[in-house]
């Protein structure tokens, strides 16, 4: 561990420590309703036309299937647009049509909140599909869920009420006073760094020093032609120009961060220099991925009306964050063995002077590549700033956890606040069982029917993302996608299925998983995944909401102290590792064990 990944790790926990406070005040304004009258009038009026009715509260159920019908006309509205892309204006590359698979793949990627990409944004989505289609659902997706974590908190607040809020309003609210301003701001700050923001084509530029370069000949049918020593034909080019990919960038980029979103205008995603051109647009984009998620548990300790409450669940969440960064940074620091020795058939004795470089931009480094991978990982964002195909394997195990420990640390814009929550009410359920105390949470009793749910949310996950493995790793269309044999390959398709089924979104990109087969089983892993999570979520708002308060007595257990924090901890912890440590074994760990003993 280095000293500059301990200056900036605790420069990005200064920043969000004083920042994430007043927004989460901000934000809990906006969940009771606390804003000026005249956006007030105008908000109810605007919903009105929509046809909602903004001045009627919902049940559970009634809020759970509006977000769904909501949701599942996002989907179709994204994958007619990917489909009819060839006829629509503002395709100045005049990219066609998308594969029906692969859109609508993308469609429900991006609808919840995932943003898997199987495609090369820049050349295949032209504008209209990224703004009208890709950028709206981030806004979208990402107002979704903040509007759950609203409801959850509503029902941990209130007493004897039915209702827990109206989705439509939670939605408008969200979008237009929070995620819209916050997106603009950020905006730009990366125009003014230089990211695009632009409607036209791609710019071809004439180069300063022509690069030369040698091609394989072919033949009429476009075969390479091979010489008498079996070995290609090669002929000398040269090239002069450069076509530099242009579009609406910076927009994208701000609520890709934001939102949790993370799918980037460009393949490279945060690692291209147009979305990421330099180390201090890398901070800001660390910070904002960080940001919401972690204001919203400030937002959960004032509308409960306990604020120590909400710190118990930052403290946790900072604290696995903590140790995910830590431990990534020194496995790549650490680097491949293998460069260390001196022959190849010896093992090896030290570690790659300089860490692991491979796959990282050297104008980030390794101790802030590692933060990021971390941060995106431990959100639901998916974003990267380097090829995490590329990590060592335990460099490549970590962002895997951090994905399986339930996207809780501190979790994606409102998913990693409902999901700690879960989480919280699992632990005290325990907790309660093994010293024999009441199970209550922040004065709700915690019966047979929030403890089903809870189970289903948590367990919804580990189950599509081992089934999903298991399906592929069995049937010979999944495993003619990989490119590397063994515990890698068993790693690749691993991480696929954790990243779409805990709505992450990044790739170990040695998978070629742009086939009908992998098209179907990931975006029935996100749109599964995501939902089920939320319909438990909304269920146990629900109930806590039809509850009486209750008063605080002697058999009540502890739930803002650092001993609660440390049984949440071990909770998610022990969850995670009951059930992927027999895959991990399979994949990330046995590739280490090959590794370092030089075979």
């Amino acid at each position: 561990m280095t000293l500059s990944f301990v200056i900036v790790l605790l420069g990005l926990f200064v920043a969000l420590a004083l920042v994430s406070r007043p927004l989460g005040g901000y934000m809990a304004a906006l969940a009771e309703g606390r804003i000026p009258s005249r956006l007030l009038r105008a908000e109810t009026a605007f919903l009105r036309i929509a046809g909602a009715q903004p001045e009627r509260e919902m049940g559970w159920r009634a809020y759970a299937t509006d977000l769904l019908v909501f949701n599942l006309l996002g989907v179709l509205a994204v994958y007619a647009l990917q489909r009819l892309q060839g006829a629509l204006p503002l395709n100045p590359n005049q990219f066609g049509a998308i594969a029906p698979d692969s859109a609508f793949n993308s469609a429900v990627s991006f609808v919840t909140n995932t943003n898997w990409q199987g495609y090369s944004g820049e050349s295949a989505m032209g504008n209209l599909v990224q703004m009208l289609g890709f950028t709206v659902q981030n806004f979208l997706s990402a107002a979704t869920g903040i509007a759950v974590a609203f409801a959850l908190i509503r029902g941990f607040a209130r007493r004897s009420s039915a209702t827990i809020g109206n989705f439509w309003v939670d939605l408008t609210r969200v979008t237009v006073y929070l995620l819209l301003p916050l997106a603009l701001v950020v905006a730009v700050i990366l125009g003014s760094q230089g990211v695009p923001q632009t409607l036209r084509s791609d710019w071809s530029v004439t180069l300063r020093s022509p690069v030369s370069y040698q091609l394989p000949k072919l033949d009429a049918q476009g075969v390479p032609i091979k010489g008498a020593d079996g070995q290609p034909v090669l002929v000398a080019s040269q090239a002069t120009s450069q076509t530099l990919p242009m579009g609406p960038v910076a927009s994208q980029e701000a609520i890709k961060e934001l939102g949790t979103n993370g799918g980037g205008f460009y393949n490279a995603n945060s690692a291209h220099p147009y979305e990421n051109p330099n180390a201090w647009t890398n901070l800001l984009e660390i910070f904002c991925l960080l940001l919401i998620s972690a204001a919203l548990c400030h937002t959960f300790g004032q509308l409960v009306g306990d604020r120590r409450q909400g710190w118990a669940l930052l403290s946790a969440m900072a604290l696995m964050l903590a140790v995910g960064m830590g431990f990534e940074a020194h496995f790549e620091q650490q680097g491949n063995p293998r460069f260390a020795s001196l022959h190849i058939d010896q093992a090896p004795s030290s570690s790659q002077a300089g860490g692991n470089m491979e796959g990282k931009e050297t104008r980030f480094g390794i101790a802030t590549t590692a933060i990021f991978t971390a941060a995106t990982t431990g959100t639901s964002t998916g974003a990267v700033d380097s090829m995490l195909d590329s990590n060592t394997p335990l460099g490549g195990m970590v962002p895997m956890i951090m994905m399986q420990l339930g996207e809780v640390a501190p979790g994606g814009t409102g998913t990693g606040l409902y999901g700690m929550l879960l989480m919280a009410l699992m632990a005290v359920f325990v907790g309660g069982l093994m010293i024999g105390r009441t199970p209550e949470y922040v004065g709700k009793k915690i019966e047979a029917f929030e403890m089903k749910m809870v189970s289903l949310g948590l367990l919804i996950s580990p189950l599509l993302v081992l089934l999903g493995t298991a399906i592929v790793s069995v049937t010979a269309a999944g495993v003619a996608s990989l490119n590397n044999p063994g515990p890698h390959g068993f790693s690749e398709m691993l991480y696929a299925f954790t990243s779409a089924a805990n709505n992450n979104g990044s790739a170990f990109a040695g998978l070629n998983a742009n086939t009908p087969l992998y098209n179907l089983l990931l975006a029935l892993a996100m749109w599964f995944g995501r939902f089920v999570t939320i319909i438990a979520a909304l269920a146990v708002a629900g109930s806590m909401a039809s509850k009486k308060r209750l008063a605080e007595s002697s058999g009540t257990m502890p739930t803002h102290g650092p001993l609660f924090v440390g049984l949440l901890i071990g909770t998610i912890v022990l969850l995670a590792a009951l059930t992927f440590l027999p895959a991990l074994a399979l994949g990330p760990i046995a590739e280490h064990l090959v590794l370092w003993r030089g075979h």
